[in-house]
């Protein structure tokens, strides 16, 4: 069988832990049954032999495999990463659902995405990044009694996102660990109010209001201090037709959401202001994570 999941990008600005949406940037993996497990890896991480020694996915996937079927068997896991590692891109996300999902697909089992986003909950307990990647589009969630809840909204395809790729990493762990154990009621409710304004406008389709509506008080430019050219970028960004230029996760990178006519000069300017990243326009995914042949 073969899965691609796509990449995602978390927080929004405003929403913290809870808003997300999905990007056709993917991670590919073949899995086929064999006598002895093996591990390939092409694009990210092909280089880190400590990657196929202790394989995050592998690892998933035998676990949930284990206990749908009662046993372990052997596959060949062959992977194709184009989803940067530790860029707020959601690449951990990636390999939670998609081991799951493959797990239940390679063992038999209907792929029910519900089923496949409450089992990785327990692996990623933030449901920002994982409800995007198993139903695609925008998303916002909650947890209650253990249980992910997600309402879903399909995105246009008059916008695109031009994503800022610093080359340097941030690690999530100690990006949370900048930010205040407490929080004044003042941008606290300013945050909930925007986040409830800006889920209203993804699901409305009203893209002209998200500039105002993803303002953050919370996380944003605390995170962004420990890579200050991220200033730069958003101010670019709105100088230069931007509808909306927040952190992407945790960071590094900057997602940027514009009008399909004028993604093209906002890739431009920012690829020709920030020379060391990877500026590019993705398109919106609106389907989550795919199987695209059977087991």
């Amino acid at each position: 069988m073969k899965i691609i999941v796509p990449a995602t990008s978390a927080n929004l600005g405003p929403g913290f832990d809870a808003l997300g949406l999905s990007l056709k940037l993917y991670n590919e993996i073949e899995i086929t049954p064999q006598s002895f497990t093996c591990i390939s890896i092409k694009g990210e991480g092909s280089k880190k032999n400590s990657i196929k020694k202790n394989n995050s996915f592998v690892n998933i996937f035998n676990e949930i495999y284990l206990s749908l079927v009662g046993k372990t068997d052997d596959f060949k896991f062959s992977f194709t990463n184009n989803i940067p590692f530790s860029r707020g891109l959601g690449s951990s996300s990636s390999v939670v659902i998609g081991a799951i999902a493959a797990a239940y697909e390679m063992a038999g089992f209907k792929v029910d995405r519900n089923t496949i986003l409450n089992k990785a909950v327990f692996y990623e307990n933030h449901p920002d990044n994982i409800a995007p990647a198993t139903f695609g589009g925008f998303t916002s969630s909650i947890i209650e009694n253990s249980k992910v809840y997600t309402q879903k909204a399909n995105l246009s395809d008059d916008i695109k996102a031009v994503v800022v790729i610093p080359d340097k990493a941030m690690s999530t762990n100690d990006s949370r660990n900048k930010l205040p154990k407490h929080y004044s009621m003042k941008d606290t409710v300013s945050n909930l109010a925007h986040a409830a304004f800006l889920t209203s406008c993804f699901i409305k389709q009203d893209y002209d209001s998200l500039r105002i509506a993803s303002k953050d008080m919370m996380h944003e430019n605390l995170r962004m201090q420990s890579l200050p050219e991220l200033f730069d970028v958003r101010n670019i960004a709105y100088k230069n037709g931007a509808l909306m230029s927040t952190l992407s996760g945790s960071g590094s990178t900057f997602l940027n959401i514009a009008y399909k006519k004028d993604a093209p000069n906002l890739q431009k300017q920012l690829a020709e202001n920030f020379k060391d990243f990877r500026v590019e326009i993705l398109d919106f995914d609106n389907d989550g994570f795919k199987i695209i042949s059977k087991s």
